[in-house]
């Protein structure tokens, strides 16, 4: 389908944990959390747990509205959530505080109607969530398989927050963008023709004293030779950013969907990952993509990998299952997408199990991508484990 250009310009963006919509998601997704926890220690089956909650935050307010299915929670519970996760990311400023916030809740009981198309019941198997298309993809750009441009964004910011909350760097505020832009010669990148980074910060710092702070982790993180023209280097180019977060523009969970997946290097579904249990496939058939595309890029059946699923609400089986490399395969992609449907169950269930996704460990993905990440020890980013390579280097012609 895709012809690859061997010479571009290409870039992608990503926010920190403290930018609004982080917020939000990262709120979203202590929610989710929250319900596996509880039914957990309450004796309810985890895989019975329903989330679809969202969060809207702005100036000292925080709204969370949605649907959930499992252990009873109270006015009080989610309260306690949406404070600690604000605490937690690093807000205590006027106009946003994790003590002196207001919280409004609308959260109900999930739809039956929508119950009864994804329980299993009978000889009938778990249903999706709903309709949709996903995506999944790799390319071997990068040691973990992601393109270039959106791992470096995220790793610019990661470093930058693990700084300000060690308090090496207590300039910074929570608050930030990054941007790079990298050159690519015979499909590779090469080096980067800009980089951009905002960040919050404290008052009384002047534009050169952030450059000056900043520049480190951005030498730190893209590879020796790589740095732009001094000229093309940007930080905080509006000048002072001290109002930030919820404070300085709303937030809204699932509004950073390129930011959370591939940077716009591949296509992507329909809907965000943020407070959804794992019944709805938006989260976990895309998670189930990138498992995929990871293990066929890793296995060297292809340079890039891009596979795409769909799925009818309240059906168990994908409608469609596709796969794309972009000119760069080893292998038939054809046979590859049988291939693919035989190593991993792509019902809901089959993903949730494989994946081991009914657990409480979708907040730390939350900000910095959900993918390229590394598999941890409680199962947290288990789609991001190449343990199917055996499985499929048969293929390679």
């Amino acid at each position: 389908m895709s012809v690859a250009r061997s010479e571009y310009i290409f870039t992608s963006e990503s926010v920190s944990e403290g930018h609004p919509d982080k917020v939000c998601d990262r709120i979203s997704d202590e929610v989710v959390d929250a319900y596996f926890h509880a039914a957990m220690k309450n004796g309810f089956d985890p895989k019975d747990v329903r989330v679809a909650v969202e969060t809207l935050a702005t100036t000292d307010r925080v709204v969370l509205a949605g649907e959930t299915r499992g252990p009873k929670f109270s006015i009080d519970d989610y309260d306690t959530i949406v404070r600690a996760a604000v605490k937690d990311i690093g807000y205590e400023q006027d106009g946003f505080h994790w003590e002196h916030l207001t919280l409004d809740c609308w959260v109900h009981g999930q739809s039956t109607q929508i119950a009864q198309g994804v329980d299993a019941a009978g000889n009938k198997d778990e249903g999706a969530g709903d309709q949709g298309i996903m995506f999944g993809y790799a390319t071997n750009e990068t040691d973990v398989l992601m393109p270039a441009p959106i791992q470096y964004s995220h790793e610019i910011l990661r470093l930058m927050a693990a700084d300000r909350h060690a308090g090496v760097r207590p300039e910074f505020e929570p608050d930030a963008k990054s941007q790079v832009t990298l050159k690519y010669k015979n499909g590779r990148p090469v080096a980067a023709t800009s980089v951009v980074v905002s960040t919050q910060h404290k008052a009384g710092l002047s534009q050169d004293d952030i450059r000056d702070l900043v520049r480190p982790y951005v030498d730190k993180v893209l590879p020796e030779g790589w740095a732009p023209p001094e000229d093309e280097f940007y930080v905080n180019p509006t000048g002072a950013f001290t109002i930030g977060g919820p404070d300085g523009d709303s937030g809204l969970t699932g509004r950073k969907i390129i930011v959370d997946t591939y940077g716009g290097a591949a296509p992507h579904g329909g809907g965000a990952f943020s407070g959804k249990d794992p019944t709805k496939v938006d989260r976990s058939a895309a998670y189930a993509c990138r498992y995929l595309a990871k293990n066929v890029v890793a296995a060297n059946l292809a340079d890039k990998c891009s596979i795409q699923v769909s799925y009818a609400i309240g059906v168990s089986k994908p409608l469609s299952v596709y796969v794309d490399f972009y000119g760069s395969g080893r292998c038939d992609e054809a046979a590859l997408e049988t291939r693919l449907q035989e190593v991993l169950n792509l019902s809901p269930r089959g993903i949730r199990e494989h994946l081991g996704l009914a657990k409480p460990i979708y907040a730390r993905t939350a900000a910095y991508g959900h993918f390229g990440r590394t598999p941890d020890a409680d199962g947290g980013f288990s789609w991001e484990k190449t343990d199917l390579v055996d499985d499929l280097k048969d293929l390679a012609g």
